[in-house]
């Protein structure tokens, strides 16, 4: 396809979000591509776009929409034809694309661990009762109010620059960040702690990055198959199978966990009250290629225990 590659009178162009974070992962998505078809960094073009969730950042995100506010506008351009590709992180995409979109391209995925980040603190386990923690996740709210009622939970909105600046002035005792996020900025000196997900099982897709592109764009098809990781995409199908039959969003408190061992996958998942007061846990195990179904038995299940009104939130 040499005549189709990219160049620099033509680049392809990669729409992001604007946090450091988003861009590392535009940056990674771009230096896979230019290594495996030679190409020098000037093939490429990074694009970032403003989207609602960057730019309201004094309400809680279920105040503004669900999943959408990550994604809406970088869809927009690229159904328009203003980019080629879109960079996203899987956790915050929902679980079904705009007509004419599709995603087939995961990276490798990164930690799935959430991290403990405390200027005081090394685990959960140490915080005193009364302690302040703060996240704008309403599963990690459900989690730790699930296993410790004691502490008292405020919403930390932000980049992960912003959430550390805001626990550094005091205004929590600790916080939680994605271990995949910290590895890719490279954040060594974070006090952080992952966390094992037999203690918090992470969200859904955590740590995977998906390429969006345009499901007739054939040329843009055959770059990306070229880094396209499949353990990657048969994991997160299984753990995007279970959130979708919830018909999960930021407003619902879901965690999954899909692991590879040879050809079986096993998958966790858990649904929990907004306040924490009850978790439905379950788990499944069978043949790799059987992960989505395994994922959508597993959400019925879970919602066949939970009955009406388990995700009803009545706070703040």
């Amino acid at each position: 396809m040499t005549e189709t590659l990219p160049t620099p009178d033509q680049p392809l162009r990669i729409g992001t979000r604007g946090s450091p974070l988003a861009l590392a992962q535009a940056h990674e998505t771009r230096d896979r591509l230019a290594g495996a078809f030679g190409l020098p960094g000037a093939c490429f073009e990074i694009v970032v776009i403003k989207v609602t969730g960057d730019r309201i950042q004094d309400r809680p995100l279920k105040e503004i929409g669900g999943k959408g506010l990550f994604t809406r506008e970088i869809e927009a351009s690229l159904l328009a034809g203003g980019i080629d590709i879109a960079v996203h992180s899987m956790k915050d995409m929902p679980t079904e694309q705009p007509q004419g979109l599709l995603i087939d391209c995961y990276l490798p995925r990164e930690d799935v661990r959430d991290a403990f980040v405390s200027q005081r603190y090394s685990r959960i386990a140490d915080l005193p009762a009364g302690s302040v923690v703060g996240t704008s996740s309403l599963r990690r709210r459900a989690q730790l109010l699930n296993r410790r009622p004691g502490l008292e939970v405020v919403e930390f909105r932000g980049n992960v620059q912003t959430r550390l600046k805001k626990l550094a002035d005091g205004v929590a005792d600790c916080t939680f960040l994605a271990t995949a996020g910290l590895n890719r900025l490279g954040m060594d000196g974070v006090p952080a702690t992952p966390v094992d997900p037999e203690d918090m099982l992470p969200a859904i897709a955590q740590g995977a990055i998906g390429i969006e592109r345009r499901g007739d764009d054939d040329r843009v098809a055959e770059m990306l198959a070229a880094i396209h990781d499949r353990p990657t995409a048969q994991r997160v199908e299984a753990e995007r199978a279970f959130l979708r039959r919830l018909d999960g969003s930021c407003e619902t408190p879901i965690a999954g966990l899909a692991v590879l061992e040879g050809d079986r996958l096993h998958l966790r998942g858990e649904v929990l009250r907004p306040d924490g007061s009850q978790a439905i846990a379950g788990a499944r195990s069978g043949p790799v290629a059987e992960g989505p179904d395994m994922g959508t038995d597993l959400a019925d299940e879970l919602l066949a225990k939970a009955g009406d009104g388990f995700f009803d939130w009545h706070g703040t």
